[in-house]
């Protein structure tokens, strides 16, 4: 497979609301050698690992929040902020500098990679190389939009998102209709013009086949 070395690297966000396939479009990217930062792995990745990220939370909520192994109870947070935006953007201000430090230093890490030759760019994937940040939240948060270069929407029917949450989930269509609803710009199947800050956007109305052949066509138009 022809491979090339470039010492510069784009960003792609890669985005979209529940049940939109966001996290199968990055899987086909990450197939063909691009590499993906998932920002929900990472950020519990971060509560386990970060203790004083645990304890900036619980200081800014003013509530203890450990479970009985010294971990961060994510059930007993979740329910706090759920309906309270104050406590929501609280939460937000503690956890999206940290997360964006840590995408930053995995970026730096693989741009690094490559100018000493341990990751080969694989032109499967495009002429130019670039790496994935998968995010909900990148159209709403400046910190995130602000470090990236380019934006992918991937989006399907409602009715299709709900009934794909409803079985990965299990869990009841009330449950997935409401998040769907306080997803804002994803709360509803966009239109075919593209919404302010999207640059691309794939429609994940059918099977992975033809999901995954659309991101072989967009590969070489990102950039």
């Amino acid at each position: 497979m022809d491979s090339i070395v470039i010492s510069e690297m784009k960003t792609l966000a890669v985005t979209g609301g529940i049940g939109s396939g966001k996290s199968a479009v990055c899987a086909f990217f990450a197939r063909r050698g691009v590499p993906v930062y998932d920002s929900d792995s990472r950020t519990k990745a971060l509560y386990d690992e970060d203790p004083s990220l645990v304890a900036a939370i619980e200081s800014g909520l003013g509530v203890s929040l450990r479970d009985s192994s010294g971990q961060l109870d994510r059930r007993r947070l979740a329910s706090i902020v759920f309906s309270d935006r104050d406590k929501l953007s609280c939460l937000e201000s503690i956890v999206h500098p940290r997360v964006f430090a840590d995408f930053v230093q995995w970026r730096s890490s693989r741009q690094e990679a490559m100018k000493n030759g341990e990751f080969v760019w694989r032109q499967e994937a495009g002429d130019v190389p670039f790496v994935i940040i998968e995010s909900a939240i990148i159209l709403e948060k400046q910190i995130f939009r602000d470090t990236v270069d380019k934006v992918l929407l991937v989006d399907a029917p409602s009715e299709t998102r709900l009934r794909r949450t409803v079985a990965r989930d299990n869990v009841s269509e009330a449950s997935v209709g409401q998040r769907m609803s306080s997803q804002g710009i994803f709360s509803g199947l966009c239109s075919l013009r593209l919404p302010e800050g999207v640059d691309f956007m794939i429609e994940n109305d059918s099977d992975l086949a033809s999901l995954e052949a659309k991101v072989d066509s967009i590969c070489g138009q990102l950039w």
